[in-house]
């Protein structure tokens, strides 16, 4: 289990305080500290759920349901490539393979330099733009099509790299 930093547990108590009391507080609470943070400690769940007077297991569902949580955290660039019906019949499984290639990460896991995060995703409700992937909550689609696949996402990456 990761060790959390000091100014971490600071954000996190910043974010508890101001949603606490709230109407469903969990959810909210949860989308700031993953977006402060870029993951969910453990350490935030059992603060969540203490402020918004429930268990532990249920906090921790709720970040597990969500595929927008994570409890690890991610790159400095997130790529998300669905995996859809929509998607997977447009060949997002090439798609995918060439970003996995690019950015030497794991399916579902981060490059050792730190730099990209892959995931393959369910629908990401862009089906007309199949195959689609979201790189840094940009999105992009038709023009990730087989033809265009390689070229298209290796300028994509490259692109990313220089930030």
């Amino acid at each position: 289990m990761l060790k959390i930093s000091e100014t971490a547990l600071r954000q996190i108590n910043e974010i508890v305080e101001r949603h606490k009391g709230r109407k469903g507080p969990v959810k909210l609470m949860l989308h700031d500290i993953q977006h402060e943070l870029g993951y969910i400690p453990f350490e935030a769940m059992e603060r969540i759920a203490e402020a918004a007077n429930v268990s532990v297991s249920e906090v921790y569902g709720v970040v597990t349901f969500y595929t927008q949580f994570t409890t690890e955290p991610k790159g400095k660039h997130v790529v998300n490539v669905c995996m859809g019906t929509a998607c997977y019949v447009n060949n997002a499984q090439v798609l995918l393979d060439k970003v996995l290639e690019l950015t030497k990460s794991p399916v579902n896991g981060t490059s050792k330099d730190g730099l990209f995060s892959v995931d393959a995703t369910r629908c990401l409700g862009a089906c007309g733009l199949a195959p689609v992937a979201i790189i840094d909550d940009k999105v992009y689609g038709t023009a990730l099509q087989t033809g265009l696949a390689e070229a298209r996402i290796r300028e994509i990456i490259a692109e990313e790299r220089k930030d």
